[in-house]
Parts: structure tokens; C-alpha cells; sequence
């Protein structure tokens, strides 16, 4: 290693200590969370980087791993499918933020658990289907996978259930074809996309809950996130063409309360919300090409308020990913666009829109690296724009829903290569630099609140230690 590198690991792991002293500190200690879970390692009997390159970016090993349900083991552990994930963190932003960045916070400079988490995920009976089913009928008990996720959210003191998700997967042939299906239930639309490219999943992977954030999203970008339920099948025709096809719909106010979820304010689908994803994937050597379109279709009632009929909203995403591996260096290229069309009869009676509909624009595009599976870096372009509408947009000055910005950040993962230390041989840790640099923030370059702040205020300094265990 080089002095450069030598130092540059050093600044890293003593951010690291100093995010786990502020946690341990605050005397909160709770399980981890993501894609990225010890428990597949050990079900599989392989490292993280059997899936990952930069977790929890997935390789092509990864993406077959949850085509099939999650499913895959060779003689792995005999341990239940639980796994855990902590995040520690440090947050900077440009300029603090009146009245503090959360309650219980400072104005500026805090330290927090961003998340922890608990995971069951991977098959679901775990190790132990023949011992409770006998061999015949764990054959077909070990199609069924699970990933179940619980968070305990740091910065909003609760806890909630986070992404969660059953599936049934199999193989078939079509007109002479390998095909490989599955169904799924799960609580979050996109969750089960194989890329990085989808919101789900996209990058960043992780980001502080104590910064300004735009306003302004698509409502396949996180908008149904946890508060839906919906059912879905899919297909891998000939490990070339993907199709998916689901339906979502609302979940009640008390499941989602008995959750951790406050359903104030929701935007509500009171039927059923189809949601689609095709995509065309290609491998040539040591590297992956994947092209697609998605979307996502909602008659939905504004903060769950019927009284003046229901609003439209259709979003048309396109995606599209670049993967190779040579020798020790590791590149992931991600692309997404969505386009989301928005018909406000029920917002525009309620005074919650000013036009009777608007556009609205998200386009990002992410270069990963990582070298000898150690260390990594990305840069990360993003951008929102969409119609002038005061009412939608009370929080721009502009009536603009504009943010645009980078987003830079530095990874270092020791255990990434060799797996974690003896004691618990399949956990890892990523320790991260992040910095997010706004060049518009909701509409303007300054004055975005009336309250002279501009964007640059909201540039944030993000520091984590990511332990999964």
C-alpha cells in the first residue's frame, strides 16, 4: 500500500472510530439494515464479493442470487437467516439549520445512528426445511426466500418495518428457453428490480437524515415506500430478456400504525396501481450490459382526503447499467430517467395545486469504482426540474420544483476481499466519505425558503461507518 493510500485509510478509520464513539455514546445499540446482508453469505458459503463489488452494488452472481429468489446455498451455516446492519454517522451541511436539523439536534455538526436494522432474508425456513418438511417437501419449501428488514430510524427515534419482501422462485424451459420466474409480495414498489439503476435501490445507498433534501420526487421514487402492499410476477427469459408485472395498493391506516408508519398525509391508492419493468441484459466476457423501461400508474386521493374525487399519476422510467470487472478494478455505469405525468383534479379543488396538471423530470447518472475490492469511489450527477406550480412547490420562491447537484463519495472496505474477522468470518464494513454539492436546490440558486438561503447551504459533509454483521 501506498503513503498516500496508508494515510488515506488511516483519515477514514479514524472517522470510523469517531462515528462509533458518538453511537455507542448516545447508549443506542440496535441490529443493521440493506441489500447487502451477512445472512446470504453465510446461506451461500461465500464472501461478500460473490454478489457485490461496492456493497451493496450488485455483480451478476448478485442479481441471480435474487432472480432466484434468494434461494441459492452450498453448504453453508447451520445459523438461522438473520443478519444485522449499523450505521453511525456525522453530518455537516453548507450553513445550520434554524431550530435545529431534527428534534434533539443541533443546528449543525451531528453526530447520530443514521439507521440500525435487523434482517431475516434468505431462504425462508433457513437451514432447517428438511428437518421440519423431511426431503420431498423441502424441495419445494426451499423455493420460497424472504428478505424482512426492521430499522430503528436514529435521527426520528422509532422503529418501523422497512422493506420487506416473500418470493416463490423456479426454472422452466419456453419454446425450448432456460426461463427463470418467480412471484413476490412486498411493500415497496421496484424493491424487487434486479439493477442499481431503479430508485429502490439506486445510488446513493445510504444518505444522512439530517440534511435538506429537494422537495420534489416522482411517486415511484420513494413516494409508496412501506405504505403499500402488492403482489407481482416475473421472468428471466434466457438470462437475456426481464419482465415484471404487480399491482399495489394502500395498506390501512391501523396495519400501518401497528408498522411504525404514520400514514398522515399519504398519497392514497384506494384500487390497484400496476406497476411494470422490462428489460433487455446482455453478458460478453467479463462484462454486463442491461437497457429497460419502467413505471408505475396511480389513481390516487391527496393526503388520503376523498372528498373531491382522486388525482392521476403515470410515471414512464427508463434505465440503463454498464458493469465490467478487469483485473483489480471493479466499474459500474448507472443510468435513469423518469417522466411523470400529473393530473390534479382532486389537488387543484383542495388547493393543493395551482394547474389542473404538471410535469415533472428526474434524470441521474453514477460512475462507481472500486479497486482490489478495497477501495472505492463515486460521482454522481442528479437533476429534478418539472412545470411552475406555486401551490405544489410552496416551499420554492420560483414555484419551481428545480434541484440539480453531485454527489461525490469515497469508500474503504477492509473486510470486503478476505471476509470479515474470525469471530464472525461473513460480516463487513464500509467506511464512507460523502459530499453532496447543490448547484440548484427547489427552484433557485438562492433564496429557496425566503429566508436567504441558497443552495450551497444545503451542501452536506456525510460521514458513515457501515458495520454488517
Amino acid at each position: 500500500m501506498s503513503k498516500k493510500d496508508l494515510n488515506r485509510s488511516l483519515r477514514l478509520a479514524l472517522i470510523a472510530v469517531a462515528c462509533s464513539l458518538a453511537f455507542f455514546g448516545s447508549g443506542l445499540f440496535a441490529p443493521p439494515a440493506a441489500q447487502a446482508v451477512p445472512s446470504f453469505a453465510r446461506q451461500t458459503g461465500m464472501n461478500c464479493i460473490a454478489c457485490h463489488t461496492d456493497f451493496f452494488l450488485l455483480n451478476e452472481y448478485g442479481r441471480n442470487f435474487k432472480l432466484s429468489g434468494y434461494t441459492f446455498a452450498a453448504g453453508g451455516s447451520n445459523l438461522p437467516p438473520i443478519s444485522f446492519m449499523v450505521q453511525p454517522s456525522f453530518t455537516q451541511t453548507g450553513r445550520g439549520i434554524e431550530g435545529g436539523a431534527a428534534p434533539r439536534f443541533a443546528a449543525n455538526s451531528n453526530f447520530a445512528l443514521t439507521q440500525a436494522s435487523a434482517f431475516y432474508a434468505g431462504r425462508l425456513f433457513g437451514p432447517y426445511a428438511e428437518p421440519l418438511f423431511g426431503a420431498s417437501a423441502a424441495a419445494i419449501m426451499n423455493k420460497f426466500g424472504t428478505f424482512i428488514q426492521v430499522t430503528y430510524d436514529g435521527v426520528a427515534n422509532r422503529f418501523h418495518w422497512d422493506n420487506v419482501e416473500f418470493r416463490f422462485a423456479d426454472t422452466a424451459t419456453m419454446f425450448g428457453k432456460p426461463v427463470t420466474y418467480g412471484f413476490y409480495l412486498n411493500n415497496n414498489p421496484g424493491m424487487s428490480d434486479l439493477w442499481n439503476t431503479t430508485p429502490v435501490w439506486g445510488f446513493p445507498f445510504s444518505k444522512s437524515g439530517l440534511a435538506p433534501t429537494p422537495a420534489a420526487a416522482t411517486l415511484v421514487n420513494g413516494g409508496l415506500s412501506q405504505q403499500v402492499g402488492g403482489v407481482g410476477g416475473y421472468m428471466m427469459i434466457a438470462n437475456t430478456i426481464y419482465l415484471e408485472l404487480a399491482a399495489y395498493h394502500t395498506l390501512s391506516t391501523p396495519f400501518q400504525y401497528a408498522m411504525g408508519i404514520d400514514p398522515t398525509g399519504q398519497t392514497q391508492i384506494p384500487g390497484a396501481a400496476p406497476y411494470w419493468r422490462l428489460a433487455y441484459t446482455k453478458t460478453v466476457g467479463n462484462s454486463s450490459y442491461m437497457v429497460g423501461l419502467f413505471g408505475l400508474a396511480a389513481h390516487t386521493y391527496p393526503g388520503r382526503d376523498n372528498s373531491a374525487g382522486r388525482d392521476k399519476i403515470v410515471d414512464f422510467g427508463f434505465d440503463a447499467q454498464y458493469q465490467t470487472s478487469i483485473d483489480k478494478h471493479d466499474i459500474t455505469v448507472l443510468l435513469s430517467g423518469i417522466y411523470e405525468k400529473q393530473t390534479w383534479n382532486a389537488s387543484q379543488q383542495l388547493g393543493l395545486a395551482s394547474n389542473p396538471s404538471d410535469r415533472l423530470y428526474e434524470v441521474k447518472a453514477t460512475v462507481d469504482y472500486l479497486y482490489d475490492k478495497t477501495y472505492g469511489g463515486a460521482i454522481s450527477y442528479f437533476a429534478v426540474n418539472g412545470s411552475r406550480d406555486p401551490l405544489l412547490y410552496s416551499g420554492s420562491a420560483s414555484g419551481l420544483p428545480t434541484s440539480n447537484g453531485l454527489i461525490l463519495q469515497a469508500n474503504y472496505i477492509p473486510f470486503n476481499k478476505k471476509g470479515g474477522p474470525a469471530f464472525w468470518p461473513k460480516s463487513n464494513l464500509k467506511l464512507s466519505v460523502q459530499y453532496i454539492i447543490y448547484n440548484r436546490f427547489d427552484g433557485a440558486h438562492t433564496n429557496f425558503d425566503g429566508a436567504g438561503r441558497n443552495a450551497r447551504d444545503n451542501n452536506t459533509l456525510y460521514l458513515e461507518a457501515w458495520f454488517a454483521f
